[in-house]
């Protein structure tokens, strides 16, 4: 008898656990949510740009369009290695640039004949495209195209017919290349071009000249399982976060109202109260430029400057779109695959180990005390769970208490996106020496968020949401602790010559070199700024003592000094900024100066020029990014000579040092003519300007 009740009691219990459960509804989605394949891309968190065209072997940011489709002739062209390069480095896609703003065509188009059937390049009979295709699908990777809506060679470019000629290029990618995950439009639109030999600037309306609603229709149709990247038209299913530097805003709503203006604010962080899911994408690249250039082989961004495009990303609730530039011969430099691949390891090494696994997690509340929303879900490794609260509870706290004294300095936290994004304010603590101690807080999570902090030790860890639209909704979090990565230090010498390097933190020790050779601790340490004269190669790392790690290569080449330099018919004694070797300063002409705006240097003695190198103003607001140039020099002042004229093509968007090659002259005397600038009204802007010799 005794027997029987027992039983009948755990039959009960289980009945009444059963009951609750069904009982107990799943929270409702709340705002805008990801359509699937929003979703799976997100999930995807990083994937590469390839950057390769005829503008590769011109070593120029954008082509006019007049390029020689003969220069197209990669000895060693390589997919494969691309592809090997990239999922070695962590990448699930590739975006190949099929068509930039040039107009050359890497497939053999059957509407144009700028493209590879009538290139050298396996005597016309390559494509690109499906190269790429294959060694994607050979690599397990997803294909992305990018197809610039702009065509500088096109002498139909600003017509209907130009339109048709888009269409039928983007039915060719999306028909005969198999399975397509993103289509990337380019926001740069309109300007000057060859046109097919007009030679002329063209403006046309991003926004209506496309019929992106025709156009979207046609890659829904067929390419359904694609997402569309577009900025400037028509809202795609991704945004431009508004710079190309690699980061997005601390707060990052992945929502924007579907029509309307989008402002930079809108990009970079988002729009809490927006009526439509668009997420945002971090595009850059590993080098300075898209392209690639030769000049660039000491500026690829090393592990340092990697990780921190990993956690202002994917650690932003962001995917990352990291570019590669193509060599002339085809190929990934090998400078550029070895960092990434380094990146790659330490952000396996970093998350390799979830310190919160098998832990014991409790909640403030967890909705109606079901295990099926409970607090241990967000340890379970499982994406399709989560811990929720009630509806009408929107504060609440998590407590992980560990087994026992655990260190740690980074803090991964999810929400279940699929219920639409709804935390708007969280913070955690630590319990140290018998209180709570916070140890970061932040605003917005979404996808995924990734914290950073001075590593402590702690038996119990505190996770608190202070604010959220609806109830939360967290699928996951993680306690990781990071290694340390030493960031390299930084190299600059002012007008007079004096070299100052200086470390990223004040323990370490740097060691360089003045030859050219790779420095060592046996290398020189530096101590204080030391005098340079003439043409110089630094190189110098940073060391940790105590954890006897070492920082990557810092690389600079110094042209001459600029001691004996004068800026010629201004008055301004800020003027100086613009050759004192400091990249944070600059000045600005007159705000009634009018283009074309000149600025006249007198070197001090006769040099042997071959190019000269602009740096806008580096600070966020400070706009006055000239857009278009000529460059004269003179051997006395008074009769110039044009040596360069042209565009700073894209330094809207990335405001870099721009260099710019010109045949070899003697001058004393250079002039640099403003001609235009990127926002179309009279602020010209010069951080730096130096000169390229012999």
């Amino acid at each position: 008898m005794i027997v029987k009740k027992i039983i009948a009691f755990f039959i009960f219990n289980i009945c009444l656990v059963e009951i609750n459960t069904a009982q107990t509804k799943a929270p409702a989605a709340f705002g805008p949510i990801p359509s699937a394949n929003q979703l799976r891309v997100q999930e995807m968190e990083q994937y590469a740009f390839v950057h390769f065209s005829l503008n590769t072997y011109t070593d120029q940011s954008w082509g006019f369009g007049n390029e020689d489709v003969k220069l197209f002739n990669p000895k060693n062209l390589d997919c494969r290695q691309w592809a090997r390069v990239c999922k070695q480095a962590g990448m699930k896609g590739i975006i190949i640039t099929a068509k930039h703003h040039c107009g050359f065509c890497l497939w053999p188009s059957a509407f144009t004949n700028y493209s590879v059937k009538n290139a050298p390049w396996k005597n016309g009979s390559g494509d690109v495209i499906r190269e790429m295709a294959d060694a994607c699908k050979e690599y397990g990777l997803k294909l992305g195209i990018y197809l610039s809506p702009w065509d500088r060679n096109r002498p139909d470019y600003g017509t209907a017919a130009y339109i048709t000629y888009f269409r039928n290029q983007l039915t060719e990618l999306l028909t005969n290349y198999g399975p397509i995950f993103e289509v990337w439009f380019d926001g740069a639109n309109g300007g000057d071009g060859y046109y097919g030999g007009a030679n002329e600037s063209r403006k046309i309306d991003p926004k209506t000249y496309y019929d992106w609603e025709n156009t979207y229709k046609l890659v829904r149709k067929l390419q359904p399982q694609c997402v569309i990247w577009n900025d400037g038209g028509k809202r795609g299913d991704l945004r431009w976060v508004g710079t190309e530097a690699g980061f997005v805003g601390e707060t990052n709503w992945s929502l924007l109202d579907s029509t309307g203006e989008v402002s930079w604010n809108m990009l970079h962080f988002g729009l809490e109260n927006g009526n439509a899911w668009v997420p945002a994408e971090v595009n850059t690249s590993i080098r300075p430029e898209w392209f690639y250039h030769p000049a660039e082989n000491t500026r690829v961004k090393a592990l340092p400057q990697l990780m921190e495009l990993y956690y202002n990303s994917i650690g932003r609730n962001a995917t990352m779109l990291l570019n590669f530039p193509i060599m002339p011969n085809g190929l990934i430099n090998a400078i550029d695959e070895k960092n990434a691949l380094e990146f790659a390891g330490a952000v396996k090494k970093t998350f390799a180990i979830n310190l919160a696994k098998d832990t014991k997690v409790t909640a403030t509340d967890s909705r109606n005390n079901d295990k099926k929303f409970g607090a241990q879900n967000v340890i379970d490794e499982d994406k399709d769970t989560y811990w929720s609260t009630n509806d009408n509870v929107t504060t609440s706290s998590l407590t992980i208490n560990f087994r026992k004294t655990t260190s740690f300095n980074r803090f991964l936290v999810q929400e279940y996106i699929r219920l639409g994004q709804r935390v708007q304010s969280f913070s955690i603590e630590a319990f140290i020496d018998g209180s709570w101690k916070e140890l970061a807080k932040a605003t917005t999570i979404g996808y995924k968020r990734i914290l950073r902090f001075p590593t402590i030790a702690t038996n119990a860890l505190r996770f608190n949401i202070s604010a959220a639209k609806a109830c939360p909704v967290i699928a996951g979090i993680g306690v990781y602790n990071a290694p340390q990565i030493l960031a390299a230090p930084g190299i600059i010498r002012n007008q007079s010559g004096e070299i100052t390097i200086t470390p990223d933190d004040a323990e370490s020790r740097i060691y360089y070199t003045t030859n050219g050779t790779l420095p060592s601790t046996r290398s020189k340490k530096y101590t204080a700024p030391f005098i340079t004269d003439g043409k110089v190669e630094i190189k110098a790392i940073a060391f940790d003592p105590v954890s006897k790690k070492m920082s990557s290569v810092t690389h600079e080449k110094f042209n001459i000094i600029r001691k004996n330099w004068k800026i010629i018919g201004v008055s301004d004694e800020k003027v100086n900024a613009i050759i004192d070797g400091n990249s944070l300063t600059a000045w600005h002409q007159d705000s009634n100066t009018k283009f074309p705006a000149d600025l006249i240097i007198d070197l001090g003695k006769e040099e042997h020029l071959i190019g000269f190198k602009y740096l806008p103003d580096q600070s966020f607001w400070g706009g006055g990014l000239i857009s278009q140039y000529r460059f004269f020099v003179s051997a006395n002042g008074n009769d110039w000579k044009l040596a360069s004229e042209g565009e700073f093509s894209n330094i809207k968007n990335n405001p870099l040092w721009q260099t710019k090659m010109f045949t070899e002259t003697k001058a004393r005397y250079i002039k640099l003519s403003a001609l235009k600038n990127t926002s179309n009204n009279n602020n010209i802007g010069y951080a730096e300007l130096d000169i390229l010799t012999k």
